[in-house]
């Protein structure tokens, strides 16, 4: 671990940001270049004190999901990325069709997102970082460990997971997602992780083996469209709008509704019905 040029690479990253690049207003007296260390422990979801321990050349060595963190907050690329961890002591990460690290490009946009559900996700169908807005609508969905990172491996072997979909809607739902799941397999197919996730929905998942076997590609909801049951507000009729980084090994969704209708009134009262609980 090289604590100065940590300390250093951290402190030039986080002077180089301007409050509108993570979506913060900058405020009539503020006199800091670039962002304060409370503010960039925020963004990385940490303490200001541990953040402030490692930029300081205190404290223990960071972890590599704390430093996975930090990348994210400090909206660094690839490459910044993986020096962070060499400085850090660690191997770099994979950069292969599951990584965590959302681009910076797919990060300044969702800044900008705050009042709106929306959520970040990789190749895999794992969920990487979530608005307030979006738990607040489908649950918390990035806490999830082992395969059942991948919402397609939740879908077809936790009962729990189609709770935030009509039940009419589950049948075109497994198409979709098998569907999904079989053009990254053939895309991605030399992936262990994608054929892992595979193997094991064809031996557990009896619907999915058969969904499999049929060979759909592109099965898509009329008009992208999703239906959301939620608990406090009934049934949202939403878009669900995709956009994808230049190499398409992530995907940013967001939830939309068309204005004056009644999914578009509930959306606006999601800031105010709290987070949803993970499946309820």
């Amino acid at each position: 671990m090289d604590r100065a040029q940590l300390s250093d690479f951290l402190r030039t990253r986080r002077e180089a940001l301007q409050p509108e690049d993570v979506g913060l207003p900058r405020g009539p007296r503020r006199r800091t270049r670039g962002l304060r260390r409370e503010e960039i422990a925020l963004l990385c979801g940490i303490s200001a004190d541990y953040y402030a321990r490692i930029e300081q050349q205190r404290g223990p060595m960071p972890s590599e999901a704390m430093l996975a963190a930090i990348a994210r907050g400090l909206h660094l690329s690839l490459d910044e990325r993986d020096h962070l961890f060499r400085m850090a002591g660690h191997n770099t990460p994979s950069r292969g069709l599951g990584t965590d690290h959302v681009t910076p490009g797919i990060m300044r946009i969702l800044d900008r997102l705050a009042d709106t559900p929306a959520q970040v996700v990789n190749g895999l169908g794992e969920t990487l970082i979530q608005t307030r807005l979006a738990v607040a609508l489908i649950g918390n969905e990035t806490d999830f460990t082992g395969l059942s990172r991948s919402l397609a491996y939740r879908w077809f072997t936790d009962p729990l997971a189609r709770r935030i979909y009509p039940e009419a809607d589950h049948a075109l739902n497994s198409r979709v997602v098998t569907s999904e799941m079989r053009a990254v397999y053939s895309r991605n197919g030399a992936d262990p992780r994608v054929g892992e996730i595979v193997e094991a929905l064809l031996a557990e998942s009896e619907e999915f083996a058969g969904l499999w076997s049929d060979h759909e590609i592109s099965v898509r909801r009329p008009d992208d469209r999703k239906r959301i049951s939620h608990p406090d507000l009934g049934i949202l009729d939403l878009q669900c709008q995709v956009l994808y980084d230049a190499d398409q090994a992530q995907a940013l969704l967001v939830y939309t509704a068309t204005p004056g209708t009644e999914s578009h009134e509930k959306l606006q009262l999601l800031s105010v019905v709290g987070d949803r609980a993970p499946h309820l």
